[in-house]
Formats: structure tokens, C-alpha cells, sequence
């Protein structure tokens, strides 16, 4: 008996019972004392800029500058005066951000300032008063438009650019746009580049110079304008302080000695059991008993922030009555147009608990109400994922940290000291804390060492993300020789640090791509489309590739081929719309799941015949090492019913996606179909077909019908 206990292995339904966990009972480290007292709202002051400030008028009109200060440090007050100086002299200034929800509240702002009739806005979905003399949009947008002043041989129309969010030139997806623009602005034009805190800001400064032949001036400032104080929050429940005061003769702080001997402990006690979330409610009571909210607490995902809330609701936290009378009247407020949202299964606990979850699987009109109930003070705590520490301004008095890694879309990677600082960044909220928090929570997925790290380590440096795609090619062809595309390939942040330091690696990768290798893959593209007859054999744009050029999305020379033989709907907007969905969806789908009886023949007819005839084309694209996307039917029987009108709740529970993920590829579809209205001049009935398309698919609740 003794023997077969001994070697026997639990069966299902037997696993042993999980001890139960201990409440939480709020404390502080003595030391803390005096920290907690400079809680509070800093005394009303006039407004008096920092030098740094001041500094980076004064660079401004010396040349272009690079401004790259602690995130909430003050970038958007420089901005404002730099444009009123503009606009004083009768100038034009054009102001690009690099997310549509930044660049509609930058709009909103800018407009109160400068006047509504002075300030328009251009983004993918949105174009309003276009020759007012202040422009706010998107970076995209702005490099479209310098495109289509080089194919014009015109020079853009403003008299100054403003590149804020600049350390997005590192970005992998999505930095080769900043460097495009960096690279083809006209050196007349003075540049402004607003940043984070980034590590090799002398290194673009000599870029930028070597390119631009003007002054580049960098303006640092190192110190947060709201202190920082790290915490750690003990399984007990009793907070201490994360690192200790740094010695005379240390160059960094080290962990506090009872937080160093907690991680040295080999088991040390848990707040939750593995792959279990903390008891929110329990923390949001220790936060509030030290008067550490409003905070945000970063999670791994998507579910992780949803069931944060439903743990709120098991010990809620008291709260004021009058505040929360207060939310509810913002609340119906502002959903009062917008009636999927005033019933989002997460209502109850925004309304009754001040806390929501905000991130990419919700609808962009939910998470624009949750940042604007933050940003109004009327929420205790938001539950985002770390993607929210870039390009949305709702700060809080603390921020607190359950994991040192984040998911980039494929992978969970170790926090850099970029992302590290900007999620801290959102700690303390500049006139309305005298000082901010970062509380790291212990836990499976929390490197405690690392963050000591990060704390200590100077920001991350940036390296360019160039590389080379058919949409790029095809417009710089429409105002370039090849020849002189190799020049501005010669001027690219990747050639310029290949000829200053050598060529770099971080983690076994080389960093971005020599000039060399951005001229071999601009030829393979070209070859490429000398062979389909896009571009002739003297290296012009034929007639396809002239009209090509304007279909500057993922995908152009799919979509173009598709034109080319006559395989698109040309005429029936719902159509359209759902063919256009396949070429946006990024994910594998599962097609069996469609209810056949749901999908019209015609639409069924109609995809096979465009993944018939596009499939020659694919698979040449990929022979010649080139991507082409697999075309998938349920995303465009999503698209279709939707189009049709067919109600929101069962077109989510057809397409089997998140709500906000479902907005995003209505709205990336969209953004397809506006392209097809820029070819209209040989597809006229395709052009008309695409705006009525348009129309049909932007409606409740896909598209905000508030702002902030």
C-alpha cells in the first residue's frame, strides 16, 4: 500500500486542492512615511515653461530641432508655440501624429486654440477644412502627400512639420514612413521632431544634418516634471519601497534590501496561484488607502484585462456618491448616440466599480469613452495591455506592473528600456500630482531583477526600419530615375549609421539594412514590375503603373492585377467591400465555419473567380521572394452581411473576432476603398462604387460618434 501510494499518479479529477491564499492586509514600510506625505495636488501656479522648454522655441527658428524629453514632459506646449509663431507670420504648419485617436484629439485641441475655422484635419477617414493653415494628420497621410508634390514637382505647402512620436522611426512595422518623410522634406521646410526619450539622439541629429545640410539642434531633458517613487507590493499586502536611496559611490540604485531578500527566497509566498490574476479589488483598496489613485495597471492580454474587472466587483473599494453620480451623468452623456456602447457588457463595473478595460480587442468608441472618463478624473483604475503606454494620454497618480515581458504579435519579449519608460511615463499627472508611482507586483511573468534594470538603464537607442515595398517603388518612379532613387537610398538613417559606426547587431541581428541591400531589393522590385509591365524597359511607369501608384496600401499590385483582369465587382458595393476585406485580413481563418446559407451564390462566385485568377500572380510574387496575401472567404462574408446591413451582434458572432478587431478591419477596409476612389480616372464605376461602399460600412458602432 505504502509502495503504491508512493508511485501513484494522480488521475484526472484528483489534483491536489490549492491551499487557499491569504487576504491581503494594507501596510507601508516605515520608510514610506515620508514619501506618502508629499501626496497630493501641487499649489495653482501661473504657467512658467521649463528652460528646455524655451530652448526649443529659441532652436526652432535656428533650424530643425530633435526634442526628446521624458513622456509628459511638456512636447505639446512647444508645438503650440511653434505653430502660433507660424501662424502669425501667415504661415502653414502641418502637425503629424502617428494614431488617428492622437491626431482627432490633437485636432480638437489645436482647434480651441487657434480657432476651428484655422485648423484642419486629414486622416484616413477624416478630411476636413484641407486648406486651412494648420494641418493635423496622420504620418501616412503626410508622406502620400510629399509623393504627390514630387510627382508634381511641386513643393508641399507648409512652411513647417512637426513629426511627433519621432522614436516611431524605430518602429518595425511602421518606421520606414517617418524615415520617408525625414528623407524626402524639402530643406526648406524646418522640422520639428517631438520624441520620448531616446538613446542616440546625436546619432539622427548627424543624420538629419548630413541629409537636410541644415543645423539640427537637440534638445534633452532627463529630469520627469512628477518624481517617481518605485514600489513593490508584498503578497502580504504591505508596500515598500522597490529600490533603495544609491550610495555616494554607486552609479545605481539596487533592489531595497527586504524586496532583494523576498526574490532570493526560493518559495516565497504568492498573491495568486499560477496563471491566476491578483485580487484586484483587494489592491484597489491598499491603493486607495494611500491615496495612490487613479492608476493603470498593465496586464499580459487581452482576457487578463477583462477578468481584472469582474475581480473588482468581489471587494469593491468605497467611493464618494457624488462622484459617482457624476460618472454616470458623463457616461450617458456621451453615449447617449451611440447605443451599442451604452450597453457594452463591461458597463457595470465602469459605472459601479470606476474601473474599465482598454485595449486592442475592444471597439475604438469604447476605449475612447474609457480614456475620456480617465483623462476627467472620474475612474479609479484602468486595466490596459502595455500597447496603451504609447499614443493615448490618460496618466494617472500610479501605474502598476504585473509582467516584464509584452506580446509584439508574435512573441512575449522582455520589456526594452523605451517601453519600460514609456509605460512609468504615464505615472503622475503633471499640475495635478506632486509625485507619481510605479508599483511592480510579483508574480510568474515578473523578472524583479530586470525591472532593477530598467529603472536604471538610459533609453533604448533607435535604428532604422527602412525596407523596400511595391508601393514605395512605384511612387518614387513616378517623379525619380532609378538613379536618383539610389541617391535618396544613399541618404537613409541605415546607410548613415553603416558609414558612421560599422555595422551593428543586437541578439545576433543586424540592425536595419545597408545601402547596398536597399538598392538590391529596390532593383528586384523593379525588375519585378518591368516584367508584369508596370514600369517599361526605360525604367518609366506605364499607364498601369501610373494608376498603380495610387493605390498606396499593403497589397497594391493584388488589388492592381485583380483591376488589371477584370475580376473585381465594379458595381455592387457590398461586393466590393467584401473583396476588399480578404485583401486586408492578416489571419488565418477558419472557412469551414460559414453557414452556407447565410452566403448569397453571386458572393461565392465571385471570391473562388478572384482567388482563381489571382493565384498565378500570388505564387510568381512568392517565387520571386515576395510576399502576396492568402485570401480568405470568411472575412469577406463578414464584410458582406455587414455591408447589407445585417446587426452588429450577429455579424461579430459570424466573423468569430473580437469586437475590436472586427472594427479594425471595417476600418482598414475602408481605408482600401478610399485608394480605389484615387483610381477613379480609369475606374470611374469602381471609384463611385467604393464611396458608397464607404458609407455603408463606417456606421454605429464602428465609428466614435463622440470626442474627447
Amino acid at each position: 500500500m505504502t509502495e503504491y501510494k508512493k508511485n501513484h499518479r494522480r488521475g484526472p479529477g484528483t489534483h491536489k486542492k490549492k491551499p487557499p491564499l491569504k487576504k491581503l492586509q494594507p501596510g507601508s514600510d516605515a520608510k514610506l512615511k515620508r514619501v506618502f506625505a508629499t501626496i497630493g495636488i501641487p499649489e495653482k501656479k501661473p504657467f512658467i515653461p521649463d528652460p528646455f522648454q524655451l530652448e526649443a522655441l529659441s532652436a526652432i527658428s535656428k533650424g530643425d530641432c530633435l526634442v526628446t524629453v521624458p513622456t509628459g514632459a511638456g512636447k505639446t506646449w512647444i508645438a503650440e508655440q511653434a505653430i502660433a509663431r507660424i501662424f502669425s507670420n501667415k504661415g502653414k504648419a502641418w502637425y503629424a501624429s502617428p494614431l488617428k485617436a492622437l491626431t482627432n484629439s490633437k485636432f480638437a485641441e489645436f482647434s480651441e486654440i487657434f480657432g476651428p475655422e484655422n485648423v484642419g484635419i486629414l486622416t484616413g477617414d477624416r478630411k476636413e477644412n484641407m486648406d486651412a493653415p494648420i494641418i493635423i494628420g496622420t504620418t501616412e497621410i503626410l508622406r502620400n502627400q510629399l509623393y504627390d508634390a514630387m510627382h508634381r514637382g511641386e513643393d508641399l505647402n507648409t512652411d513647417f512639420v512637426i513629426l511627433d512620436e519621432a522614436h516611431f522611426l524605430g518602429d518595425e512595422e511602421r518606421g520606414v514612413v517617418w524615415e520617408e518623410i525625414m528623407i524626402y522634406l524639402p530643406v526648406r521646410i524646418p522640422l520639428l521632431l517631438l520624441s520620448a526619450t531616446i538613446g542616440n539622439a546625436h546619432q539622427i541629429k548627424g543624420w538629419l544634418e548630413s541629409i537636410r545640410k541644415n543645423s539640427c539642434i537637440i534638445i534633452e531633458e532627463q529630469a520627469r516634471p512628477v518624481p517617481l517613487f518605485p514600489l513593490f507590493l508584498h503578497p502580504s499586502g504591505t508596500l515598500f519601497p522597490l529600490l533603495r536611496e544609491k550610495e555616494a559611490h554607486e552609479h545605481k540604485r539596487k533592489l531595497y534590501k527586504k524586496v532583494a531578500n523576498f526574490i532570493a527566497v526560493r518559495h516565497s509566498p504568492r498573491m495568486a496561484h499560477s496563471r491566476q490574476l491578483p485580487p484586484m479589488g483587494e489592491i484597489l483598496s491598499i491603493l486607495s488607502k494611500y491615496r495612490l489613485l487613479p492608476a493603470i495597471f498593465f496586464l499580459k492580454s487581452r482576457a487578463d484585462c477583462d477578468n481584472a474587472l469582474l475581480l473588482c466587483s468581489l471587494h469593491p473599494h468605497e467611493e464618494g456618491t457624488h462622484r459617482r453620480e457624476m460618472r454616470l451623468e458623463r457616461i450617458e452623456a456621451l453615449t447617449a448616440g451611440c447605443p451599442h456602447v451604452a450597453g457594452h457588457k463591461q458597463m457595470n463595473p465602469l459605472k459601479n466599480f470606476a474601473v474599465g478595460a482598454h485595449h486592442s480587442g475592444q471597439l475604438p468608441a469604447w476605449k475612447l469613452l474609457i480614456e475620456t472618463l480617465m483623462t476627467e478624473g472620474l475612474l479609479d483604475a484602468v486595466f490596459a495591455t502595455s500597447t496603451v503606454a504609447a499614443g493615448v494620454n490618460f496618466p494617472a497618480r500610479t501605474i502598476l506592473m504585473l509582467n516584464s515581458d509584452r506580446f509584439n504579435g508574435r512573441d512575449f519579449l522582455s520589456l526594452t528600456s523605451t517601453e519600460f519608460h514609456q509605460m512609468t511615463g504615464r505615472a503622475g499627472r503633471r499640475g495635478m500630482d506632486n509625485i507619481g508611482f510605479a508599483v511592480v507586483i510579483p508574480g510568474k511573468f515578473m523578472d524583479i531583477r530586470l525591472v532593477e534594470q530598467l529603472f536604471n538603464d538610459p533609453p533604448s537607442d533607435v535604428f532604422s526600419q527602412i525596407k523596400i515595398n511595391f508601393s514605395m517603388v512605384l511612387n518614387l518612379l513616378l517623379s525619380h530615375s532609378p538613379e536618383q532613387v539610389k541617391n535618396l537610398l544613399d541618404k537613409s538613417f541605415a546607410a548613415y549609421l553603416m558609414t558612421t559606426k560599422g555595422r551593428k547587431k543586437i541578439d545576433g541581428q543586424f540592425i536595419g539594412a545597408n545601402a547596398r541591400h536597399l538598392w538590391q531589393s529596390f532593383i528586384d522590385h523593379l525588375d519585378f514590375l518591368k516584367e508584369k509591365e508596370y514600369v517599361t524597359i526605360d525604367d518609366k511607369l506605364s499607364v498601369d503603373g501610373e494608376w498603380a501608384s495610387q493605390l498606396r496600401i499593403d497589397h497594391p499590385l493584388m488589388v492592381a492585377e485583380g483591376f488589371r483582369k477584370n475580376l473585381f465587382p465594379k458595381t455592387n458595393p457590398a461586393m466590393l467591400a467584401a473583396v476588399m476585406a480578404a485583401f486586408v485580413n492578416e489571419r488565418v481563418t477558419d472557412d469551414e465555419t460559414i453557414d452556407s446559407s447565410l452566403v448569397p451564390k453571386s458572393l461565392f462566385q465571385i471570391f473562388k473567380k478572384i482567388d482563381k485568377g489571382l493565384k498565378p500572380f500570388a505564387e510568381e510574387m512568392q517565387n520571386s521572394g515576395f510576399e502576396a496575401p492568402d485570401l480568405f472567404f470568411l472575412p469577406a462574408v463578414t464584410l458582406y452581411l455587414w455591408a447589407r446591413g445585417m446587426p452588429w451582434e450577429e455579424v461579430l458572432e459570424i466573423s468569430k473576432m473580437a469586437e475590436g478587431n472586427l472594427a479594425m478591419l471595417i476600418l482598414r477596409t475602408a481605408d482600401n476603398l478610399r485608394h480605389i476612389k484615387n483610381i477613379g480616372r480609369v475606374f470611374p464605376d469602381a471609384a463611385l462604387t467604393s464611396g458608397r461602399a464607404i458609407d455603408m460600412i463606417l456606421r454605429d458602432p464602428v465609428i466614435p460618434t463622440f470626442e474627447l
